[in-house]
């Protein structure tokens, strides 16, 4: 693969969202701007590797797609009001430096109250970072085909009901579409970091892009205090990541059993100081308890423990904020440890019905079924949890447990 073309696939994977919202700034019309985008990278793979990588490949990328876009209203002999479109995009200059990144207005047009809520999050994911379709259905549980083609309508009804890409002036003011765009960006870097583990590049570069969205979007709501929330939940974890596989066999390290000598200070002093820009806020979320959360955890580099009890009571608060699977699943592992694996069970009988393909809600029971010395039921769980991972760490570290048992 030569230089030209890693270079154009770095700006995909990377710049993708920045340049369809550049893009669709002044006509608002998603569709049209991904596919003049589609369009110049394609002239980029074909001519960058023969006449080099121009010292500015975004500008290049931007200036051949409004071309493609203006060629294609000129050959369309479009009406009076799309000329004048037209004169403004070929004229059209990008926001001078300090101005609200574009990709924030094109997120609010995606998290718009017209649009079905259910589309929201995968509309922001594939506008914003580039994901398609295929890659999405899994998670949103749907085909892809179908997935395809509801985001295609979503598309339209941007354009048809006029929702522009407006700055939102006041939090208060858009209090869903903020919670729709935090989920999604968690969502997207979820995706990225569960599947770096495997190797996988993309992901990994997917993980990033969501961190710097979020940093984003903290910077053009400084009182969006679930914004600073994120920011502070993926900072600790990113902080973790030299310490999350084990360099012998690959296999992932649970988070009380990592080298805390690993983690990264100067990322988790960061983490901090957006905990605490989230807290300035009166208000409460889930991404902020999340974070507290991790915050607990990573105060072990300092005491050498873990401070079970106030886990036990932050997962309490979250689990009445959010009564998300994932929530009282994680307070059941909590409550393994500090009130033992009795009660752990007991937590997570109560949400069984809703976890039949929940891999943490397994694996969590195949450890409390293990600490009672049930081996056969704690067995037949991390089966059940091996069968429901997909990344390849988590697959060796079940495994290794599992095997344990057996002798």
């Amino acid at each position: 693969m030569s230089n030209a073309t890693r270079e154009v696939e770095r700006i995909a994977r990377l710049a993708y969202g920045q340049l369809v919202a550049r893009l669709a700034a002044r006509t608002e019309r998603i569709a049209e701007a991904e596919d003049a985008l589609s369009d110049a990278l394609l002239r980029a793979l074909e001519t960058w590797p023969t006449r080099g990588v121009p010292p500015n490949p975004e500008a290049w990328l931007i200036t051949t797609a409004r071309r493609r876009i203006t060629d294609r209203y000129r050959s369309a002999q479009l009406s009076t009001t799309y000329e004048q479109e037209l004169t403004i995009l070929a004229t059209a200059q990008d926001a001078p430096p300090g101005k609200m990144d574009p990709r924030i207005g094109l997120m609010f047009a995606c998290a718009h109250p017209a649009i079905d809520a259910k589309m929201r999050a995968p509309l922001l994911l594939q506008t914003v970072l580039g994901l398609d379709a295929r890659r999405m259905a899994s998670v949103f549980l749907t085909s892809p085909a179908a997935l395809g083609q509801a985001l295609s309508r979503a598309k339209r009804k941007i354009e048809e009901a006029g929702i522009g890409f407006e700055r939102p002036e006041e939090v208060g003011a858009y209090p869903d579409r903020i919670d729709d765009i935090l989920n999604a960006v968690y969502a997207a870097y979820a995706v990225g970091h569960n599947a770096s583990g495997g190797g996988d590049d993309k992901a990994g570069a997917l993980a990033q892009e969501a961190l710097w969205l979020v940093s984003t979007i903290c910077d053009a709501l400084p009182d969006a205090s679930e914004a600073h929330g994120l920011f502070a939940l993926i900072l600790f974890t990113e902080a973790r990541a030299a310490a999350r596989l084990d360099p012998q066999t690959s296999a992932l390290v649970p988070l009380v059993e990592q080298d805390t000598a690993l983690w990264h200070p100067e990322m988790l002093a960061d983490a901090e100081a957006a905990l605490a820009n989230a807290r300035r806020h009166l208000s409460l979320g889930r991404f902020q308890l999340e974070a507290a959360i991790q915050a607990v955890h990573a105060h072990r580099r300092i005491t050498g423990q873990t401070d079970w009890a106030e886990l036990a009571q932050l997962y309490s608060g979250l689990t009445h904020i959010t009564g998300s699977l994932g929530a009282r699943v994680g307070q059941a592992a909590v409550a393994l440890e500090a009130d033992g694996p009795a009660r752990a069970l007991e937590l997570l009988e109560a949400c069984a019905t809703r976890a039949t393909d929940y891999q943490p809600w397994f694996a969590t029971a195949a450890h409390a079924h293990a600490r009672l010395g049930q081996t056969d039921a704690a067995l037949g769980a991390f089966e059940h949890a091996i069968g429901l991972t997909s990344d390849p760490a988590a697959r060796a570290y079940l495994a290794a447990k599992r095997a344990a048992l057996t002798h």
